[in-house]
C-alpha cells in the first residue's frame, strides 16, 4: 500500500535504531497521510515508546527540545527528523503533566503512554495512522483509513473539547480540507464557530506559523476563502473586510499571484504578501483628499505592523522589507528625472513592481504605470531616455503627492 522508496532513508534507519533497541517505532501523522493521498511528503516524523531521553542515548546527533511537548530532534547533515514520545491522556505517568488552562487548552503534554493511548491524543483520524516501514504493516485505531478512501476530515473524540485543547486545530483542519480536498465533517464544522474565537489565546509566534502554512503553500486564496466561511481570517491578518471593492480584490490578487509563483517554483516569502495585505490599511489612514500626505504615510507603517504584530509575530528581517515595499510604490509614480534610475537599482525593486501590478489588477485601473515600467527595466538605454522624454512632452510627471490613490479605497 506504502512505497518505502518515497520514505526519507534517514527517516528508515531511525526507526531500525530504536528497534534494534527494543523500542517499538513508527513513521505517523501527515507523512502517512500524504503517502496513502499519493501526495510526496515533506517531513517525516516518528512515534516511539522511547522515552526522550532514551531517544537522546540512541542518537548522538539528536537534541530534546520544548517543555509544552517534549520530543528530540535527530539530525544529519541534511535531514532533521522528529521523533515523539507516545502520549497519554492520563495524568500521574511518568515525571511530566498533562496541564490544560482554564479554557481547556493544554498547556504541558508530558505523559507517556502506548501507542493505542497516543492514537486518540491526535486531532484528527485521518493523521491518527502509524506505519512500521520494516513491518509494512499500518495501525489503525480510529478508522483513518476509511476516511482517507470517503476523503472526509473527523475529529478524533468530541470536536469542541479537542478545540479547546489546541485551538489551533480548526486552521488545520481547513488546511487539510483544501490540501487534500476533502471536506470537513459536520461535527467539526460546528465546532470551528463555536470554538474558532480561542484562537485569540493562542501565541502569535505560533499563529505566524500557522499563517506561513496555511497562505504559503500553494492554496492561499482556497484557505482564505475557507477562513472567511468561518469567520478566521482576523486571526491571521488584521484585514477589515468592509465592503470596500479595491480592499477585498487587492487581497485575492494578492493570494493568487503567491499561489501562482509556487506553482512555478518561484521564490515566495510572508513579508511580501503581510505588504500586500496591510497595504489598503496603510492607504486609509494616510489619505487627505485624493493625496497622500506623506507625514500620515511613514507615521502609519509602524503603527500598522504593530497591530499586524500583535495578530502574528512578525520576525524583524521582514520588517524592513515591508516598509521598502510600500515607499517604493510612492517612488514608482515618480517618474522625474534621475528618480526612475534610482528606483530602479533599489534592491527591493523587483518586488515593488510586482505588487504595481497586483495593485494595477486590484484597481481594475487603465493607467500604463505598470506597462511604463515594465519597459524601463529593458536593457536599453534609448528607450530609457525615450520613455522619461515622452512623459514630458505629454506633461505626465508625478510628483511625490501622489493622486489617484484614493480610487484603491472605492
Amino acid at each position: 500500500m506504502i512505497n518505502n522508496k518515497k520514505i526519507s532513508k534517514f527517516a528508515i534507519s531511525i526507526v531500525k535504531d530504536l528497534h534494534k533497541n527494543n523500542f517499538q517505532a513508527y513513521l505517523v501523522g501527515g507523512c502517512v497521510r500524504d503517502l496513502l493521498c499519493g501526495i510526496n511528503p515533506k517531513d517525516f516524523d516518528i512515534a516511539t515508546d522511547a522515552t526522550p531521553e532514551q531517544i537522546r542515548k540512541i542518537f548522538r546527533a539528536s537534541r530534546i527540545i520544548g517543555k509544552r511537548f517534549k520530543l528530540v530532534h535527530v539530525f544529519n547533515r541534511s535531514e532533521l527528523i522528529e521523533v515523539a514520545t507516545f502520549r497519554s491522556g492520563n495524568n500521574g505517568f511518568n515525571d511530566g503533566n498533562l496541564v490544560t488552562d482554564q479554557s481547556g487548552k493544554i498547556i504541558r503534554d508530558n505523559v507517556w503512554g502506548t501507542l493505542e493511548e497516543d492514537t486518540y491524543r491526535r486531532d484528527f483520524t485521518i493523521n491518527a495512522l502509524y506505519y512500521c516501514p520494516i513491518t509494512g504493516k499500518i495501525e489503525d485505531y480510529n478508522k483513518g483509513l476509511k476516511h482517507i478512501h470517503n476523503k472526509e476530515i473527523v475529529s478524533i473524540g468530541d470536536p469542541d473539547l479537542r478545540f479547546e485543547e489546541d485551538p489551533v486545530r480548526s486552521l488545520r483542519a481547513i488546511r487539510f480540507c483544501t490540501k487534500l480536498n476533502f471536506k470537513i465533517n459536520n461535527n467539526i464544522k460546528e465546532a470551528i464557530y463555536k470554538k474558532g474565537h480561542l484562537l485569540s489565546s493562542v501565541s502569535n509566534a505560533r499563529l505566524f506559523d500557522e499563517f506561513c502554512k496555511i497562505f504559503l503553500n500553494g492554496m492561499a486564496e482556497k484557505n482564505f476563502n475557507k477562513l472567511v466561511s468561518f469567520g478566521l481570517n482576523k486571526y491571521l491578518v488584521s484585514t477589515n473586510l468592509n465592503g470596500c471593492e479595491f480592499s477585498n480584490q487587492l487581497i485575492i490578487e494578492a493570494l493568487r499571484n503567491t499561489d501562482k509563483r509556487i506553482k512555478n517554483n518561484q521564490s515566495i516569502t510572508p513579508g511580501f504578501l503581510i505588504a500586500a495585505l496591510l497595504w489598503p490599511q496603510l492607504i486609509k489612514k494616510s489619505l487627505k483628499g485624493n493625496e497622500i500626505n506623506l507625514k500620515k504615510f511613514f507615521r502609519s507603517m509602524d503603527s500598522i505592523l504593530r497591530n499586524q504584530q500583535k495578530i502574528t509575530a512578525i520576525p524583524r528581517k521582514f520588517h524592513t522589507y515591508i516598509k521598502d515595499i510600500w515607499v517604493l510604490q510612492l517612488k514608482l509614480h515618480s517618474r522625474i528625472g534621475r528618480q526612475p534610475y534610482k528606483t530602479l537599482k533599489h534592491p527591493r525593486f523587483r518586488a515593488a513592481y510586482d505588487f504595481l501590478l497586483i495593485r494595477e489588477k486590484a484597481a481594475a485601473k487603465t493607467k500604463d504605470l505598470g506597462f511604463w515600467w515594465t519597459e524601463f527595466q529593458k536593457n536599453n538605454e534609448d528607450l530609457k531616455k525615450k520613455l522619461i522624454i515622452d512623459l514630458k512632452k505629454n506633461n505626465l510627471e508625478e510628483s511625490t503627492k501622489i493622486f489617484g490613490f484614493s480610487k484603491e479605497l472605492r
